[in-house]
């Protein structure tokens, strides 16, 4: 059984334009009368499996869904229409702050997310130093969270990720915001993971690192796949179209190597 299967997967969200009155939409509610607002299909019927073990890049510009899919892998949020499976421990890493509350120190908060994720409290005493050394975040351990900088975030956030053995690791672009020599350090891990048969699901827009990382594949484009395979061939598929564009539209266009709000 593959470790992730998507099946004819859709994702909408309702457009609201004003915030309606709390007495007019009770009782439009009662009378089922026909809503005005719109709604966005982030993603259109989007299906493919990732054997345990195995790694695939989720590809495309700002927008394209990626985001909102790896939401829905990481079952924070749910499909309008079609069927998700993912078989074992998740891991996720989708944004910095996520399972962290802000008020909380550095070493309450690695309690907070590994328990989160699944582990014991004993599980997580017999993990703690290796955590804290991972991090490698000094006298901020026990500092509140809402007083790191986003890359310190990011920082324990992985530490933690890392030493919970998840079966699916799930990442976003959280990691872009590390330091050099820390992103490194990450990239090393998740191959070590992989090697031990974690799955590996990674949204990114470096190339470089979708290239190292993952064998296969997956460009999305306006929520619908554009293209599924061998990561080299979709990845230069990808950018020949994004250079092609660009060209035409004779400006920098939306790179495919920055931020992604997507």
């Amino acid at each position: 059984m593959p470790a992730i299967r998507v099946e004819n997967v859709s994702k909408g969200y309702r457009l609201v334009k004003q915030k309606p009155f709390l007495a007019k939409e009770f009782l439009r509610r009662i009378l089922q009368r026909p809503s005005s607002a719109g709604y966005f299909m982030a993603l259109k019927d989007v299906s493919f499996e990732v054997p345990k073990g195995e790694s695939l890049a989720v590809i495309g510009t700002n927008g394209s869904g990626k985001s909102t899919l790896l939401s829905l892998i990481a079952q924070t949020s749910y499909p309008t229409q079609g069927t998700i499976d993912v078989r074992g421990r998740i891991g996720p890493l989708l944004e910095l702050g996520a399972g962290f509350h802000p008020d909380l120190t550095g070493h309450e908060n690695i309690y907070l997310n590994a328990s989160l994720m699944g582990l014991s409290r004993e599980e997580i005493d017999a993990r703690l130093d290796a955590i804290v050394t991972y991090a490698d975040i000094g006298e901020f351990l026990d500092a509140p969270i809402a007083t790191y900088s986003t890359g310190m975030q990011a920082r324990l956030g992985f530490a933690v990720l890392a030493h919970v053995e998840p079966d699916v690791l799930i990442v976003d672009e959280a990691l872009s915001v590390g330091d050099g020599g820390f992103r490194q350090k990450c990239e090393k891990t998740m191959r070590e993971m992989l090697a031990r048969g974690t799955t590996l699901f990674l949204v990114s827009h470096d190339m470089s690192q979708v290239r190292e990382l993952c064998k296969r594949a997956l460009w999305l484009h306006k929520g619908e796949m554009r293209m599924l395979g061998p990561t080299e061939e979709v990845v230069h598929e990808y950018l020949n179209t994004w250079l092609i564009h660009t060209a035409e539209a004779d400006g920098p266009g939306d790179s495919p190597v920055d931020g992604d709000a997507g």
